[in-house]
């Protein structure tokens, strides 16, 4: 057996373990950073929806790069960590002998499958959706060769892998169990324009209905059951049903786990034993807004947390940790863009949070004489006492995905709704909407109007 010593061991290599051996090198140039990942190549989680359809077409046009880590220095081991014995410090894998000094755990997460459907997995054409490779090029090749694919769940994985399929032609049901699609990060009246949306684009959607059984013949898939009793033929199935974190290594070496099965951490994202750190889908988090536990798994999250574990793990260089999960998403669909941060109405009237909404519709172009001007709508969550921002949600065009990150910061930074109003931008008539007229701003001038009135408007959308 190989004996190997380094200063920080990192165990997985997605983005939480990737920023976190990037960001020890470049707090403490001197020490030795080894990373031990399962595989080679890593896939772009966010992008393996792509791969099905035309946008990226295969596997090989979503890896993430390593370059960074290469030319810092950082060591790389492939294989699997099978022991980790945290009070001698040493990690143990086939063929070495690992002694650590600071050890980050960022073993990420696994698809989630109820336990009423595990048995499902046996019949040849039931997939999950991992981030694995190789798994990821057979679901790739089985379905090449299907036509009738049930996709089970309407969150970001389910839709965006439907929407995928259907442009190639693919018969595309999904069974979202909820009413409207993305309901975790978007109201009833963003949902229903998404999911008119999907329809376009020629995926079906049964809502209110759930999956009970998966049925076979000849030990394949052949239909699908839901509870209102309805059959659906069904050449493949996709369970997209969410994640949960891969924790059974640090559980097994005795590291506490906090609901919903993370790893448990403070904010700068020491386990109980601060030598020990978690980052990623595999740590527990908590909600920014309502600091309850919450099971947003983002790679931006992860990212944020690999940055703090990074630089805190021979001392506390920055007195501010991490401050807890924005819940903060992007999506497109056609040529559509929706975004979200922070939480919605009805979460925030669940939490009895005491709330109202500050809504504007115009256009990302001004004139709207300007070529490719498109609608833009955005929707603010804001607390009814004292005007706290802790909401938004947007559809539009491109420019979403960058306008959802300034309602994020606007929300970590406890701006209210006056603070924004007087906020100054930059605006130029090909690139942004109006300085007379730009959505964000408007949307806090419409939610002081609603607080001065006491309410929420229930008549916002136009879109």
């Amino acid at each position: 057996m190989k004996k190997v010593v380094c200063d920080v061991l990192v165990i997985g290599g997605g983005p939480a373990g990737g920023v976190s051996a990037v960001t020890a090198k470049m707090n403490y140039p001197q020490k030795e950073i080894l990373v031990v990942r399962e595989f080679e190549i890593q896939l772009v989680p966010c992008a393996i929806p792509y791969i099905f359809g035309e946008t990226l077409g295969c596997s090989e046009n979503d890896v993430a790069s390593c370059g960074m880590a290469e030319t810092m220095g950082i060591s790389t081991l492939l294989g699997r960590i099978e022991k980790v014995d945290i009070g001698n410090k040493i990690a143990f894998m086939k063929g070495y002998e690992i002694t650590f000094d600071k050890l980050i755990f960022a073993t990420g997460s696994e698809p989630f499958v109820h336990s009423s459907l595990k048995k499902s997995l046996d019949l040849e054409g039931v997939f999950t959706v991992p981030k694995n490779k190789t798994r990821i090029d057979a679901l790739k090749e089985y379905t090449d060769k299907k036509e009738k694919i049930v996709v089970i769940g309407s969150g970001f994985i389910g839709i965006e892998i439907a929407v995928e399929f259907a442009g190639n032609g693919k018969d595309v049901t999904v069974i979202g169990g909820s009413k409207h699609i993305l309901k975790n990060a978007f109201d009833t009246e963003l949902g229903i324009r998404a999911e008119a949306l999907i329809l376009e684009h020629k995926v079906k959607y049964i809502g209110e209905d759930r999956l009970i059984e998966v049925l076979g013949e000849e030990n394949k898939v052949a239909s699908v059951c839901l509870e209102s009793g309805k059959v659906l033929d069904a050449d493949v199935v996709i369970l997209a049903t969410g994640y949960e974190p891969n924790t059974t290594l640090a559980q097994e070496s005795g590291l506490i786990l906090g609901h919903y099965g993370g790893i448990w951490v403070d904010e700068y994202m020491r386990t109980q034993n601060h030598d020990i750190f978690a980052v990623g889908d595999c740590s527990y988090r908590r909600d920014f807004i309502t600091k309850e536990a919450s099971k947003v798994m983002l790679a931006s999250t992860s990212s944020a947390e690999g940055r703090v574990a990074g630089s805190s793990l021979f001392g506390i260089k920055y007195l501010k940790g991490f401050s807890g999960t924005l819940a903060i998403f992007s999506t497109m669909i056609g040529k559509t863009a929706f975004s979200s941060a922070g939480v919605t109405e009805t979460q925030a009237k669940e939490a009895g949070i005491d709330v109202v909404v500050g809504a504007f519709e115009g256009l990302n172009r001004h004139p709207a004489t300007i070529p490719n001007a498109q609608k833009q709508f955005v929707k603010l969550v804001v607390m009814k006492h004292g005007g706290q921002i802790i909401g938004g949600q947007i559809i539009g065009g491109e420019e979403t995905g960058e306008m959802i990150n300034l309602i994020g910061l606007i929300i970590e930074s406890h701006f209210d709704v006056y603070k924004v109003m007087s906020m100054q931008v930059a605006t130029q008539p090909m690139l942004t909407a109006a300085p007379t007229s730009y959505p964000v701003i408007m949307a806090s001038v419409m939610a002081t109007k609603m607080i001065e009135l006491g309410k929420s408007d229930e008549k916002i959308s136009k879109f």
